[in-house]
């Protein structure tokens, strides 16, 4: 029997004639986009007029397309013969592919850094050109960003834990390692939120350093806060059975997506917290 015949039985047993996903016409790709188009609108109407009503309507309404959206798509992947190999192996791709743009986005915020650490006289106002500008005080690496490091760190081999644990078709290792790793993500935010109370400086107020350091760990913050839903999400289809041994999709992006949150937060320390240190150090 040749491939092509092999493989068409194959699928023709789960009702499938081909291994590759045809989706069913949905509403959601055009809902999303008109909530895009609000959320961006709605922006532009509360920076300029003060008007937040299309803001909130947009926000809500990507929301919405998230949730409504995912949850078909959940649907589809516990329907037989829908998710097959080659269509979980697409959904890999795209998974990469996000990652790939999402560092590209935390790249421009490593660009103005190094820019300005190594152009200091690039600086506009600077009497005497230096990094971080004279008169700005600046975190001490080796207290709270140093144990929210040691927090990542140990987040990510909770993670681990709890993907080996699935694998090994241990569920109460998932469910735990799951917890412990959302537990950890929450810590890390409540750690941060503290960290920002007690800066040094303002985002108004600090110049062009102050830009670089909240827009990159202010967005850094962001990306621990999706992961940590996106990992309780996980959490409660673990508690549900929703994963087994080979289909586990859903989960496997979840741990790709932390890991990346902490490989982008060892070169903000790294970079911004240690290699940015002035000789004035604050909280």
């Amino acid at each position: 029997m040749s491939n092509d015949m092999h493989g068409a039985a194959l699928y023709s047993n789960s009702g499938i004639k081909q291994p590759y996903h045809l989706v069913n016409p949905s509403i959601w790709p055009l809902v999303g986009a008109f909530g895009g188009g609000a959320t961006v609108l709605g922006i532009v109407q509360a920076a300029h007029f003060g008007k937040y009503i299309f803001l909130y309507l947009g926000l809500a309404t990507v929301l919405a397309t998230m949730f409504f959206w995912w949850r078909d798509v959940l649907k589809e992947s516990s329907t037989p013969g829908m998710h097959s190999a080659i269509v979980r192996l697409g959904l890999r791709y795209g998974m990469t592919l996000f990652i790939t743009s999402e560092v590209m986005f935390f790249v421009a915020f490593f660009w103005g850094n190094f820019h300005f650490a190594l152009f200091p006289e690039h600086v506009l106002g600077a009497a005497n050109p230096a990094w971080p500008p004279e008169g700005v005080r600046t975190f001490d690496p080796f207290g709270l960003p140093l144990l929210n490091t040691m927090i990542l760190l140990l987040s990510g081999c909770t993670v681990t834990w709890a993907h080996h644990s699935l694998l090994e078709n241990d569920r109460k290792g998932l469910v735990w390692g799951l917890i412990c790793t959302v537990a950890l993500g929450l810590t890390f935010t409540t750690c941060q939120a503290i960290e920002y109370s007690e800066a040094p400086f303002k985002f108004d107020g600090g110049g062009v350093y102050s830009s670089v350091f909240f827009l990159a760990t202010g967005f850094h913050g962001f990306h621990v806060i999706v992961g940590t839903l996106f990992l309780a999400v996980c959490l409660f289809r673990a508690i549900k059975g929703g994963f087994t041994p080979k289909q586990h999709f859903g989960f496997e992006a979840a741990a790709w997506y932390w890991h990346f949150v902490d490989v982008v937060w060892l070169f903000l320390f790294i970079a911004i917290y240690m290699a940015g240190r002035g000789s004035a150090v604050g909280g």
